[in-house]
């Protein structure tokens, strides 16, 4: 390792030794060679390529997918001295004169562009002025059609190897299974570079998922007993439910504080830099904010909807506890999350390939929620990296899940979709089952079907969680209608026809708060309570 290496490390950035493998990443680029990096969110990712730049003459290229990470992360190299810069659609043409200048000057040591400005003709001929000493490809995920934020400028990047051979590339991400490192190597032209992956445990973390029941409501009291006063992240799925989750937490006493994509951009930037700067903050999110967000503080990371897929569930839990010290990624879903998965999925306009990757993906977030031994176990195996002792750090490792034998209740279910002809969503199923007559059971005759009334032994609540079990086993499909009717899936005959038997796990909720005192002196065991 070179001695400026470790004095930049030192002296610019406050860290007497590397981690991991920052030490060999770094000496790769210093080589002059490509390499690949594979590190968890917190983990010094950036280092990795910011002190070759400052290390090597000239100015570090980094192609960055936000401007809010672009932002965050030049404001965070200024303020240790360093003479960064950024490019991108965000800032106004006199201030984009005075970057370009201060680059054809030799005065910036690290420039941030977004993909579309670096693949503009005028761009490049900027750069083409300039001593590059690397490029960066940062959120490198993004290449990959099989990832969860595709990007296809990223797809385009494969012509830096021709335009400047002699620069040294490293791509960077925190969350890709094998598929998305192969397609990144490929689609970056990556092939003969040294590929480093890091362990994706983060032993900090509390992982935390269970059934959602008047979700602001758990949300709410999982704040008061686990995080009073602590800086968080809520995502949601909609930009309407952030904004009325956020709301809703401000009426309560809470700092809570919206942001999405389709708020005005200064609003955008005055709530990031109070999340930031003020303690205590909490933000309620889309996915649009956090990528690349470097606050170590962040002491918990709810979601109320389901993600997309592991990778995106990983990449935005790993947002909690970046300063290593306890944080909890806490999550409730139910039915409805997965109904919607489902449809959103089969909307999809890929080509049928990604489909059946997206699907895939999809059906491991639904067995991570639903599996019943260690959390952690089951999260390390997606991506390749085998625990072989339970973490006894989870929920399930602290309160294993119980399970019932539900193949009678399941034939019920299943035979109640086909009677009913296949067009009904899961609360209209429920209604058949537990004998209801309601309106529309009568208007469709179905108070007269076989199935009618034959599941009164089970509450509502425990209809919704067979119904969402085997919805999220693929036994029953989800239609695209819109109204969420569910279908039989060809794997669900011999459960039917009585040559399977299958167990459901039993659902947990929180249980009701009689004061704050008295609830944050309970243990971890008095958070959840089985049904039934």
């Amino acid at each position: 390792m070179s001695e400026s290496a470790l004095a930049i490390l030192k002296n610019t950035f406050g860290y007497d030794t590397f981690r991991g493998f920052q030490e060999q990443a770094i000496a790769e680029v210093l080589a002059g060679r490509d390499a690949m990096v594979l590190m968890p969110t917190g983990g010094g990712k950036s280092l990795c390529y910011q002190i070759p730049a400052l290390a090597r003459p000239g100015v570090g290229v980094v192609i960055s997918p936000l401007i809010a990470l672009m932002e965050d992360q030049v404001e965070g190299l200024r303020q240790l001295g360093v003479n960064a810069q950024r490019l991108h659609s965000g800032i106004d043409y006199h201030h984009q004169i005075q970057v370009e200048q201060a680059l054809l000057t030799g005065h910036i040591d690290v420039l941030y562009v977004a993909p579309e400005r670096l693949l503009t003709v005028s761009c490049q001929r900027l750069l083409d002025q300039v001593r590059v000493n690397l490029f960066a490809i940062d959120e490198a995920h993004c290449v990959s059609q099989w990832g969860h934020d595709f990007r296809p400028e990223y797809l385009q990047l494969s012509r830096l190897k021709e335009r400047y051979p002699g620069v040294p590339r490293i791509a960077l991400t925190a969350t890709a299974d094998q598929r998305s490192r192969q397609e990144i190597i490929e689609r970056l032209s990556l092939n003969n570079a040294r590929v480093f992956i890091d362990s994706f445990n983060r032993p900090n973390i509390f992982y935390r998922i269970g059934q959602k029941k008047q979700a602001r409501q758990q949300l709410l009291r999982f704040l008061q007993k686990e995080h009073p006063g602590d800086a968080g992240i809520v995502y949601c799925l909609s930009r309407k439910r952030v904004e009325d989750v956020a709301r809703w937490l401000s009426s309560r006493g809470t700092k809570a504080l919206p942001y999405h994509a389709g708020m005005p951009a200064e609003q955008r930037k005055v709530h990031q830099a109070r999340f930031l700067k003020e303690q205590g903050v909490i933000i309620v999110a889309t996915t649009a904010f956090g990528m690349g967000i470097n606050k170590p503080d962040v002491r918990f990371v709810a979601h109320l909807d389901l993600p997309r897929s592991i990778e995106a569930y990983y990449q935005e839990t790993g947002r909690a506890g970046r300063d290593e010290l306890p944080a909890t990624a806490w999550m409730v879903y139910g039915l409805q999350d997965v109904v919607l998965s489902q449809q959103i999925q089969s909307r999809s306009t890929a080509s049928m390939a990604i489909q059946r990757v997206e699907q895939q993906k999809l059906d491991a977030m639904l067995a991570l929620c639903e599996v019943t031994r260690c959390r952690r176990q089951a999260l390390l195996n997606y991506f390749d990296e085998p625990l072989e002792e339970t973490c006894g750090h989870c929920d399930l490792c602290l309160e294993p899940v119980k399970t019932w034998d539900g193949t009678e209740a399941a034939r019920k279910a299943l035979s109640c979709v086909y009677r009913t002809g296949q067009h009904f969503n899961a609360a209209h199923l429920i209604d058949v089952l537990t004998g209801k007559k309601t309106a529309k059971v009568i208007q469709y005759g179905h108070q007269h079907l076989s199935t009618f009334g034959i599941g009164q032994t089970l509450s509502i609540t425990q209809w919704r969680s067979v119904f969402r079990q085997l919805v999220a086993r693929r036994l029953i499909n989800v239609d695209t209608d819109g109204y969420g009717a569910l279908q039989l899936h060809p794997t669900c005959k011999p459960l039917l026809k009585g040559d399977q038997t299958i167990h459901f796990r039993k659902d947990r909720y929180e249980q009701p708060i009689k004061g704050k005192a008295e609830e944050r002196a309970k243990g971890i065991s008095d958070y959840l309570h089985d049904f039934g």
